[in-house]
């Protein structure tokens, strides 16, 4: 037994680091996605018509349910939570379908579906996790690669200002701020070593915010206003309703999350080094459901993996579960001190756009480095990559392409992540698990492959002679 646990305390997610480095990394983690987690209240609430007050409440309670739920799931309870550093959030990919909901039933009706389809996700998790074994390196690269790039224009969007409707969208002003934060982000990931090359991300959001607010392009008048302390309240908008429609809408968008979680939870594992099987991605799912059913009575939504934050891990090397952890008490944190959250509110989106260019293209190196690592000799597996990745990037290129699909056709392709999840199980399992048909150097594609490989190796020894 003592065995077992000094096996169990030396996977890397268990490293452990001073209460300082602690408190530092895991507020870079928090401050790389609070922009990300704010956001989907503040749309759902603009469509609901909330007044201000109201949509203070809805924010302050998304960040209060992400830190629970990235405490679950970091940590552990029983049988729920992966033990992984993973942060967890408000999913974006919910929006539009809430949104949608809510013009048509109304707030309480989006509250009632979340609630009864994340006991159907909760029900599932364990079914939902034996598929494991259908995510080989070529299944998993492919969508950890469109997770980065279909993070991107996000990046470019914060960087240009994010709103297209505000002043100065797009300015030089704006796009230099970025570009100051990834200036200082890749000098001190180049000229530094250790702790501080390591809080890079940090110290360039810290660097790019102290001169924005220096060029008056800050806006810290929240904070006055904000209260010092405040507990969430218990179903600030009413009783939750139960419709038919918004249920089995709202279904389809949890087993999407479940899709993109579990994705995430498979690149985190790839990116720590460390083994995840069925149980601990059912594990990780219950931690997912439980926070989204539960979501809905402090008035906030489905919460799910953020990707950004497999950026970071994957950036700084800091693979520890209680760093995120940590994050996620600052999290609980921001949602019980409003005044604190106004503070980090006022970091400017062109200053996160420059920070986010170095996460979210790490997330889409590491699936690169997953890719190199697949066999594509007398196969079909870059037939495999070749598709899904375009399927991904559909929602990006094409943004109004599945309108004319069936509405439960659109919620899954619509996702990029969950679109090139499909895709990419459905080719793998046709292609590869299925072997009635298969024959060795059958494919044109395999062929091509093979001849430039030999090709390469040909050209290596000419260079060699």
């Amino acid at each position: 037994m003592e065995l077992q646990g000094q096996q169990r305390h030396t996977r890397p997610e268990d490293e452990r680091y001073p209460a300082l480095q602690l408190a530092a990394y895991g507020t870079q983690h928090i401050l790389t996605m609070y922009g990300g987690v704010i956001a989907p209240p503040l749309i759902v609430g603009g469509a609901a018509g909330l007044s201000a007050a109201d949509m203070a409440l809805l924010v302050t309670a998304g960040l209060f349910v992400s830190g629970l739920a990235t405490l679950l799931q970091t940590l552990g309870l029983a049988r729920v939570g992966s033990r992984l550093p993973i942060v967890q959030g408000v999913s974006f990919a919910s929006v539009s379908t809430m949104v949608s909901i809510t013009q048509s039933d109304g707030l309480p009706s989006v509250y009632g579906a979340i609630i009864v389809a994340g006991v159907i996700g909760l029900l599932l998790s364990s079914f939902f996790a034996h598929l494991v074994r259908l995510f080989p390196a070529v299944v998993t690269g492919t969508i950890i690669t469109t997770i980065g790039l279909s993070l991107l224009p996000v990046a470019l969007r914060w960087a240009m200002g994010n709103d297209a409707k505000q002043p100065g969208y797009g300015s030089m002003a704006n796009i230099g701020f970025a570009g100051l934060t990834l200036l200082v982000i890749l000098v001190i990931s180049r000229v530094f070593q250790g702790a501080i090359s390591r809080l890079s991300i940090l110290i360039g959001l810290v660097v790019g915010t102290v001169v924005a607010a220096l060029a008056g392009r800050t806006d810290f008048s929240g904070v006055g206003h904000a209260k010092l302390v405040a507990l969430p309240p218990i179903l600030p908008q009413g009783s939750p309703t139960f419709h038919a429609g918004a249920i089995v809408a709202m279904t389809i968008v949890i087993l999407v999350i479940m899709t993109e979680t579990t994705a995430d939870i498979l690149a985190i594992g790839e990116i720590v080094g460390t083994e995840v099987d069925s149980k601990r991605v059912a594990a990780g799912l219950r931690a997912d459901m439980a926070s989204t059913t539960v979501a809905p009575l402090f008035g906030t939504f489905p919460c799910s993996a953020f990707a950004q934050n497999v950026g970071l891990v994957a950036l700084t090397g800091i693979k520890s579960r209680f760093v995120v952890a940590t994050g996620g008490l600052v999290l609980v944190l921001l949602g019980l001190v409003p005044v604190i959250g106004a503070v980090v509110a006022a970091i400017p989106y062109p200053v996160l756009g420059g920070a986010a260019v170095v996460l979210f293209g790490s997330v889409a190196a590491s699936g690169i480095r997953t890719l190199a690592r697949v066999n594509y000799q007398d196969n079909l597996n870059m037939v495999i990559v070749g598709v899904a990745l375009t399927f991904g990037l559909i929602p990006i290129a094409a943004p109004t392409f599945w309108d004319a699909f069936p509405e439960w056709i659109g919620v899954i392709m619509h996702s990029g992540i969950s679109a090139t999840a499909v895709v990419a199980i459905v080719l793998n399992v046709l292609f590869n698990e299925i072997s009635i048909g298969n024959r060795s150097g059958a494919s044109v594609f395999a062929a091509a492959a093979d001849e430039r490989d030999g090709l390469g190796e040909r050209l290596d020894d000419d260079i060699r002679d």
